[in-house]
């Protein structure tokens, strides 16, 4: 017997077999590998609505296509965020606009083109009120949350919801067809109570349930794999393991650990709360083998121009955070860096550091 054949037929099985298993690794788990492996290097910058508009500009809104192509931060910097984040409220309704007057083609568009150049996206819901018809920030009625659910008064418009969230999603292809990775983050901010999932506004089973309902029908009715998704409540300054874990999905529903954490009031406070939250959360997030980010945060209209640095990259080098995310530059509010305000020139601090990562970092 050729002892030599049988164990080169042998190998090459196990190679085949090896091969087949990396091929049906699923676009989510690519992502959340690639995620953890740039980790190591320290952690990307991600901006809301970054290619959209701008402090000076309204590309969107006034449909300028000679603004197409723009960004603050790029403008800024010479760079892209590693990390864009785009918003689907108002996909429910069946509008053309989201609930920022985007166009939803244009965030289609803008997404897709951020994954070819090699950068990251995420996708938040802010879904209007299904029982008053007012936006996600009515919080007048404290049984949204159970009639979503089966047998609720509005559970059949809520299924017509998800399907049209999961419809815009199966667009979400590369140009050769392929589904593009998103990280996906729903129900965020949720121990807060000024959203209609929040939570003094619905009891812990029931936004169980609702996070199950809708991870169940994207993830198994529907099929997806290009969904990493997010577990973002909102700053705390006070996690205990038993606080967090009431509302925590699970860790078999749950990929990355997330924060949104704004800076409203004293710089002390900021601090001290961010602090104990990522003490808490980097630990909670090493044991149970999750990623960690920053998933929103900011400080309206920086009014510091030393924030950046001074004030929030300190506490971020403390932890193992995969990426920070401020919110979105509109000209009233704004939460990014921009040429055309004061903290612009501490931001490009920010980025010249050797730890924090932007495009040109991630997709080489």
């Amino acid at each position: 017997m050729n002892y030599k054949l049988i164990i080169g037929v042998a190998a090459l099985m196990l190679a085949a077999c090896n091969t087949t298993k990396k091929n049906v690794e699923t676009q989510s788990e690519q992502l959340a590998t690639r995620m953890a492996q740039l980790q190591q290097r320290g952690y990307m910058y991600g901006h809301q609505d970054d290619p959209m508009y701008g402090l000076t500009w309204k590309g969107t809104y006034a449909g300028d296509s000679a603004e197409l192509g723009r960004s603050d931060v790029l403008e800024l910097v010479g760079d892209y965020p590693g990390v864009m984040g785009f918003d689907l409220g108002g996909i429910e309704m069946g509008d053309a606009r989201n609930l920022d007057s985007v166009p939803f083609q244009r965030i289609h568009d803008e997404l897709v083109a951020h994954v070819q150049r090699g950068g990251i996206v995420t996708l938040s819901w802010h879904p209007r009120n299904p029982l008053t018809g007012s936006n996600a920030w009515d919080v007048s009625d404290t049984t949204v949350v159970r009639n979503c659910l089966p047998g609720g008064s509005v559970h059949e418009k809520f299924q017509t919801w998800m399907q049209r969230v999961g419809d815009f999603i199966e667009t979400l292809k590369d140009d050769e067809g392929q589904p593009v990775p998103v990280v996906f983050r729903p129900w965020h901010e949720n121990n807060g109570s000024w959203f209609w999932w929040g939570q003094k506004l619905c009891s812990d089973e029931e936004f169980h349930a609702l996070w199950n309902m809708m991870q169940d029908y994207l993830r198994d009715e529907r099929g997806f794999k290009n969904l990493l998704w997010s577990y973002s409540p909102n700053l705390d300054g006070g996690w205990t393991e038993e606080r967090f874990l009431q509302r925590y999905p699970g860790n078999d529903r749950v990929t990355l650990i997330g924060e949104d954490a704004y800076q409203w009031g004293a710089e002390e406070d900021f601090v001290k709360q961010l602090t104990a939250d990522l003490d808490f959360l980097s630990v909670f997030a090493k044991r149970n083998g999750k990623l960690l980010a920053m998933t929103e945060c900011g400080f309206k209209n920086t009014p510091d121009p030393t924030w950046w640095t001074r004030v929030l990259k300190p506490v971020m080098d403390k932890y193992p955070l995969c990426y920070f995310l401020t919110w979105r530059n509109y000209s009233k509010e704004y939460f990014g860096p921009s040429k055309d305000e004061p903290s612009g020139a501490d931001f490009k601090k920010l980025y010249e550091a050797g730890n924090t990562l932007f495009l040109k970092d991630i997709a080489k």
